[in-house]
């Protein structure tokens, strides 16, 4: 016996660690969203970062113009992408208008509105690869309409990645199972009806052009002679569709279970109908290239999403606000959990996610490398760094294009664009490309991995993407003799959006950013046993400081009035970002945090955007005001408003803004599991009053 009390203090301590351990799947199931009613704001999705599909209350897309009056129901990949023909050869340098700095005439592609920056802002444009919805008659044979629609059930299981759906028409009930496979572009459906044996429900696939539109809207039912659906491979269980929309081809693979019948209907319509059974079970396959060659059946589909979000939910880190008394911490805590799932499904691919990620368009779905921080860092801190790493391998496929870019201004390095599809060919703008706060983006990626993984490997891994950016950001700056200090701009946009080109001069935000690039890049040469670079240390030692005025930091040098003049205090509050996104060591905290509080009770609320409410609260953090960094991500104003499926609605336009989720993420990661020189608290950017129990597990902190 004596040798088993010798394992009792051990078996106490994992007894007690277990004890302690977050309950993870309580905690996830605790946020799973429902709907009873048609809410056209909480469609719900299944994906895989490479793809989603986003359904109704029927757990397909059948009533899909009546939610186009909210968020739009898409079937997106993120190789996705339809081009239309330009006979007129439409090309980059036609958009060009030229700004005289230092001498020399700098290309600016900013004719927006011409007709070449039109097309080449519109193309290439994220497809909506194909409606899949319920054909369902009522008993007098007539098409149900959405009012005949009762007895709603309706809930996103995101423990398992299973939209389950519960319906009835004319009192016979339906159930629905929908789930898209972790690894394939692939959706699984399973129906259960009465209504199936009386040949009542059929499932309609329909097939649009690509839409040229800004807004939400990646579907052009309108020009069905544009384009061809063709069935080029059918069997007795599976049909292959090969889809030709001018140059661009992709297909649609369905496969069913048991006996059932595929007709053509029209031109992009097909119709699969079974009435031998009450089950219907099928698969449908969207890819890039022709494969018939799947075992990817139903029940393999349902089981691999299961396996692979148990694992997702169970690895990483989590964050449990259960025991806490402030009444915002369940609100806090579902935001959180829903946004994982989102931005899993929609931010987590081989390319950076659009702002509206794979459920509807904005911006013509092409994304915006600005955001992509505020999309993908979080994946980091919460323990999936693979996550993160997954997009950053197609900046090198872009880098020669970027570089050129550089050259074609007069800068050395490479110039990373702003507004771009998955070409990443910038499009044209009055105000993408003017902006440069993406710049140094590659570097605090690359660091941040580094200090997840600080490994020699990472280092050479993305040494190029650091050091190009780095060269750049040493060219941008322009020696100002008079004043013997570097300057940022003219011409430049700063993040806050607000002033023209011509008249931006140093913006505290960027100057921030812009130290601390080229800081860490001598970083990475060190330690990688090269020679610092001269130039960079020049410009890090005669950057201009940041500009402030009367203790209170400014906007810019051309905002010196920033705290007097309304006009300047809208958009985006970026001035605090010196030192809430970014760890700027020689920032004043005091004044500092004279700012925060200034900027909490008189900037225009209304004219922000989502993630600007993490911004606030992570300065807020780190200058050790934690009830303020609550208080502004939890701030009630139009646009930090968290649907009841997870999604940050902005405006009818843009009703998903992804970077409010995965800033919502960043910020109360760091804030649970604190940053790189953090004080050695628990949580040390939650309250210490009492009124938050914040949990952990798992996260790592943010540089």
């Amino acid at each position: 016996m004596k040798k088993y009390w010798i394992l009792l203090p051990v078996l106490m301590f994992f007894f007690a660690c277990g004890n302690n351990r977050i309950d993870r799947k309580a905690l996830v199931k605790r946020h799973i969203p429902t709907v009873d009613h048609v809410d056209v704001l909480s469609p719900f999705s299944v994906g895989n970062g490479e793809f989603a599909f986003t359904v109704d209350v029927t757990g397909l897309q059948t009533f899909m113009e009546e939610y186009n009056s909210g968020i739009l129901l898409g079937t997106h990949a993120q190789w996705g992408w339809h081009t239309v023909p330009n006979p007129n050869q439409y090309t980059l340098d036609q958009t060009f208008e030229y700004l005289k700095v230092d001498g020399r005439q700098v290309p600016y592609a900013s004719k927006q509105n011409s007709e070449a920056g039109q097309w080449l802002r519109a193309n290439p444009h994220r497809l909506h690869l194909g409606k899949i919805g319920f054909s369902i008659q009522k008993s007098d044979g007539n098409e149900i309409q959405i009012s005949d629609i009762k007895e709603i059930k309706q809930s996103a299981d995101i423990w398992e990645g299973i939209i389950h759906s519960a319906f009835s028409v004319e009192d016979h009930p339906i159930h629905v199972e929908t789930s898209c496979h972790p690894d394939v572009d692939q959706i699984a459906v399973r129906v259960q009806s009465d209504l199936l044996k009386e040949g009542q429900i059929d499932i309609i696939f329909e097939f649009p052009y690509g839409s040229l539109a800004w807004g939400p809207q990646s579907a052009d039912w309108n020009s069905p002679n544009k384009h061809t659906s063709e069935i080029i491979v059918k069997d007795d269980n599976s049909v292959l569709i090969q889809r030709t929309l001018d140059t661009d081809i992709y297909y649609a693979h369905i496969q069913w279970e048991g006996n059932a019948q595929f007709d053509q209907l029209d031109v992009h319509s097909f119709k699969l109908s079974s009435s031998e059974s009450d089950e219907l079970k099928m698969t449908c396959r969207f890819s890039k290239e022709r494969d018939t060659n799947s075992d990817q059946n139903v029940e393999n589909t349902f089981h691999a999403s299961k396996s692979h979000w148990q694992n997702f939910w169970q690895t990483g880190g989590a964050v449990d606000f259960s025991g806490s008394i402030d009444h915002r911490a369940h609100e806090l805590e579902r935001r959180v959990i829903l946004s994982r799932y989102l931005t899993a499904i929609q931010c987590a691919g081989s390319i950076p996610p659009s702002e509206t990620g794979l459920t509807c368009n904005s911006w013509y779905g092409k994304f915006h490398l600005e955001m992509h921080w505020w999309h993908a860092v979080q994946f980091a801190l919460w323990g999936k760094p693979d996550l993160l790493e997954k997009s950053l391998a197609w900046y090198n496929t872009i880098l020669p294009m970027a570089k050129q870019k550089g050259e074609r201004q007069g800068y050395e390095g490479v110039r990373w664009p702003k507004m771009v599809g998955f070409d990443g060919r910038e499009s044209p703008s009055t105000i993408g490309v003017f902006l440069i706060w993406q710049q140094p983006h590659p570097i605090y990626y690359a660091e941040l991995l580094y200090q997840i993984h600080s490994h020699k490997e990472t280092l050479e891994k993305y040494q190029n993407l650091v050091f190009e950016s780095a060269d750049f950001m040493a060219s941008f700056a322009r020696w100002d003799g008079v004043n013997d200090r570097y300057i940022i701009g003219p011409p430049l946009i700063p993040a806050q959006e607000i002033y023209p080109p011509a008249e931006t001069l140093n913006p505290a935000f960027e100057l921030a950013y812009w130290a601390w690039g080229l800081k860490t890049a001598q970083k990475w040469r060190e330690r990688l046993g090269l020679p610092r670079q001269a130039k960079w240390d020049h410009v890090i030692d005669h950057l201009a400081d940041i500009p402030i005025t009367d203790s209170l930091y400014q906007n810019a040098e051309n905002a010196m009035s920033t705290f007097e003049d309304p006009a300047h205090r809208k958009d985006h509050p970026t001035l605090l970002g010196v030192l809430g996104m970014l760890p700027y060591k020689t920032v004043d905290v005091k004044v500092l945090q004279n700012t925060l509080d200034r900027v909490m009770t008189t900037w225009d609320w209304e004219h922000t955007w989502g993630w600007d409410y993490p911004l606030i609260a992570m300065t807020a953090a780190r200058v050790g005001k934690p009830e303020t960094a609550v208080d502004a991500l939890l701030m009630d104003v139009p646009k930090n408003t968290y649907l009841n499926n997870g999604h940050n609605y902005q405006t009818q336009s843009l009703p998903l803004y992804l970077p409010g989720n995965g800033g919502l993420l960043t910020a109360v990661a760091m804030m649970a599991g604190g940053w790189i020189g953090a004080p050695d608290t628990n949580a040390p950017g939650f309250p210490k009053d009492g009124s938050w129990k914040v949990k952990f597990e798992g996260l790592n902190p943010l540089l």
